[in-house]
């Protein structure tokens, strides 16, 4: 059923649009209140005393599953509104405003409160109040006038402004009214979202820049690793090939050394196998996630549509599990593992667990706070059915193919049945040396775009440039597999083999340093305040930089997998 309902939300998303006839309804959604300066706390629009409109019926309403995970509370407003019917100043209701309501909105206007509405999807802010220059006397905001612009038989603009200012004195009635105004417009209904973009911030010569830099480090990168792996490896080829024409006292009295010491033991399983191949599966399907959620952004403008984005990754995360399943079960066998069905388990469960224990404990505090962020039960029973009925099924055929088709561990070279010492090397040669370096290259091929997510999600700013974030990912992989390979190699160059924990972590450190990046925006970029808004951005900061760091320290393991495979099949082993 879970299933059935994401891909009939999507459905309603691509195929969708609303159409009116002369003098239908068109619906005023109230939608949620909250300060300016912590976007994420929002209540319902009508936990402030504001009253509701004399119209009580309505005809249609569609929630969706990223709308009910987003906190999106959409009620009805009340208001009497059809489609090109001008409506002159009325008013609507009335609010009694004894001292409890009174310093419910003294409040509201002192935390700086907006509120946000929709017409016909499209979003409408307005401010509740403001107060006097010298913060004694508050006023209220009473006269909501709109302006709505059609083009045919579709709604193609909102605007809102904000009249009839009344003082907040206790023990009075405030009257509520409202106006609208239908206006012809040559605004296409393709393009009616465009006026909520902000060319000038996701377009800035520093976007374009930043990514030329990351573009001409990649180019860099490659080119050094390429010339000094090559022209290093060709003498390693050559020296190894001179070591093989001496004979038996000759090569025992030789300096042996480097990556070729260790052909007995690179390809020994890596410690905590079921672990670390749930890992590499999960990341491999993060990495399928976000390539085909940004190729679908790139097509559909998915941010036209409230939640859309939130289902769509739901939606895909669901439908590639086999993903997961095979690239998880396939390292697993081949690392010889035997309890398969538990590592399966772990790689299915690994990720969803992270982000709904996570969503689960904000949860509390929203629910503590009455925010409309607190996810609603069934919700929260919609996304465990996903879970057990959609990913654990997928998950498993994955996890069946991946061991019948690639789990065999043909290596090429065999492995030693008694684990060969690891000798004394510089400090700097250390896995945990390696580990934490590697990591900054990677972080700083992305930190610019890093600014420009945070923002979108953090501030009010809707993400657009998917192309953008297209090329950042691409640049991110081949950094990544560029700094992992030069990693392992001087590692097994020191004659230690425990290269696959290493390339997975020193790819994965670059969720470290963007998770650090998160406190310097948090305390120099945002306003943000109070424990509900502290918690909610580090819990899901927190989410998001470590499905970043599984997602690169995948990309680095399989790319170092692919190095370490060429380079033994290439050099001739007794």
């Amino acid at each position: 059923m879970a299933a059935i309902r994401l891909l009939a939300v999507l459905f309603w998303f691509f195929f969708h649009c609303e159409s009116y006839q002369d003098k239908e309804e068109v619906v005023l959604w109230m939608n949620t209140v909250g300060p300016y300066h912590n976007r994420q706390e929002t209540y319902k629009y009508f936990s402030l005393p504001f009253c509701v409109g004399s119209k009580k019926s309505i005809s249609h309403y569609h929630e969706t599953l990223g709308e009910a995970l987003q906190g999106v509370e959409l009620e009805f407003s009340g208001l009497d509104i059809k489609f090109k019917e001008d409506v002159m100043q009325t008013t609507y209701c009335e609010i009694d405003l004894d001292k409890g309501r009174r310093d419910a909105f003294v409040y509201a206007i002192k935390n700086h409160y907006w509120y946000q509405m929709y017409i016909d999807d499209l979003p409408i802010w307005g401010i509740v109040g403001e107060a006097d220059e010298n913060g004694e006397d508050y006023y209220l905001w009473t006269y909501k006038k709109l302006e709505i612009g059609y083009n045919g038989n579709r709604i193609v603009d909102v605007n809102l402004t904000s009249e009839g200012k009344v003082k907040l004195v206790p023990n009075t009635k405030i009257q509520m009214s409202y106006s609208v105004k239908w206006k012809k417009s040559d605004v296409k209904f393709e393009d009616r979202f465009d006026k909520y973009l902000d060319p000038s911030f996701f377009q800035h010569r520093i976007h374009w820049f930043s990514i030329f830099n990351s573009f001409m480090m990649v180019i860099f990168l490659v080119g050094l690793v390429s010339m000094i792996l090559m022209r290093t490896l060709r003498k390693d080829y050559a020296r190894y090939s001179k070591e093989e024409e001496m004979d038996d006292m000759d090569r025992d009295l030789g300096d042996e050394y480097g990556w070729k010491q260790v052909h007995g033991d690179v390809f020994r399983p890596s410690s905590h196998p079921l672990i670390f191949s749930s890992l590499i599966g999960s990341g491999c399907q993060i990495f399928a996630v976000s390539l085909i959620v940004i190729v679908v952004a790139m097509i559909e403008d998915l941010y036209t549509e409230r939640g859309s984005m939130l289902s769509t990754a739901i939606f895909v995360y669901a439908a590639t599990s086999p993903v997961n399943g095979y690239f998880g079960g396939s390292l697993y066998a081949r690392q010889g593992g035997r309890r398969w069905i538990k590592q399966m388990f772990i790689g299915a469960f690994l990720i969803p667990a992270m982000v709904c224990g996570t969503a689960f404990f904000i949860n509390f505090i929203a629910i503590y706070y009455h925010a409309s962020r607190a996810i609603p039960f069934g919700t929260m029973v919609a996304v465990c059915c996903i879970c057990f009925f959609v990913i654990l099924p997928l998950n498993l055929v994955g996890t069946i193919l991946g061991r019948n088709l690639s789990g065999q561990p043909n290596f090429p070279c065999r492995v030693n049945a008694v684990p060969r010492p690891i000798p004394e090397k510089k400090w700097f040669m250390e896995p945990a040396v390696i580990v934490c370096l590697g990591g900054i290259l990677p972080f700083g091929s992305i930190f610019i775009e890093m600014y420009f997510i945070f923002t979108s999600f953090w501030a009010y700013k809707i993400y657009y440039v998917y192309g953008f974030m297209m090329l950042v990912l691409v640049i991110l992989c081949i950094v990544t597999v560029c700094v992992t390979i030069v990693c392992t190699y001087f590692l097994l160059n020191a004659e230690d083999y425990r290269w696959q924990w290493t390339s997975f972590l020193s790819a994965a450190s670059t969720a470290i340093y963007v998770y650090m990046y998160s406190f310097y925006y948090y305390f120099f970029k945002t306003k943000m305040y109070g424990l509900f808004q502290t918690s909610f951005y580090f819990g899901y900061m927190a989410v998001f930089s470590t499905a970043l760091g599984i997602m690169c320290g995948a990309i680095g393991y399989m790319g170092t997998s692919a190095f370490v495979r060429k380079i033994y099949t290439n050099v001739k082993i007794d």
